[in-house]
């Protein structure tokens, strides 16, 4: 018997996971983000878009090392669906997504209604909302709004404001959440 898949999972590895699984089972608000930053825990996203039909639930973190093909590939799905551009994602957006995940405690996966936005399709967002602000962190791909059908939007943002990570707008009438990863602040009704 071998101590590594073909995955190039150890068992040590496996070990960790659910030793963090353990940990992670009963979190409270206080600790939320830095349930992220212990080595020999994991990190998944789970997402699905309506825009696109495509979704991804993957680990994307694992001992202390993002995995770099999965984070091409979480790239290539929160991409400017109107322009399919994508951007390097800053994964400190995504960690924050993760963990506030995690705090509300769902399998459902987050709806993404926008990751990275192009400078030409916020140009156009912002023609037609005064919600969408000009230097907007998704031009960066330092943001995302998101959806869950099984948690409010309060719900989401407190979660998301738990992580103490980033900017956390709320949405009601529109019902979704933004988080981002620029810095500490909240807005919204």
């Amino acid at each position: 018997m071998t101590d590594q898949n073909s995955f190039g999972v150890t068992r040590r590895g496996l070990l960790g996971v659910f030793a963090a699984t353990a940990v992670i089972a009963a979190p409270t608000y206080s600790n939320a983000f830095g349930l992220l930053k212990g080595s020999g825990d994991i990190r998944r996203i789970r997402m699905y878009s309506g825009r696109t039909g495509e979704s991804i639930d993957t680990i994307y973190w694992i001992e202390g090392e993002y995995i770099p093909e999965v984070m091409k590939e979480i790239n290539h799905f929160m991409r400017d669906w109107r322009s399919d551009d994508t951007v390097g994602m800053d994964m400190r957006t995504v960690d924050i997504m993760a963990a506030s995940h995690r705090l509300m405690d769902v399998t459902e996966p987050y709806m993404l209604l926008s990751g990275y936005r192009s400078p030409k399709t916020n140009a156009m967002l912002r023609s037609r909302s005064g919600g969408v602000a000009k230097n907007s962190l998704h031009m960066k791909g330092q943001a995302a709004d998101l959806r869950l059908k099984s948690r409010t939007v309060g719900q989401m943002a407190k979660a998301a404001a738990a992580c103490a990570s980033g900017g956390v707008g709320k949405y009601s009438r529109s019902n979704f959440v933004h988080m981002d990863c620029g810095p500490v602040r909240s807005w919204g009704g």
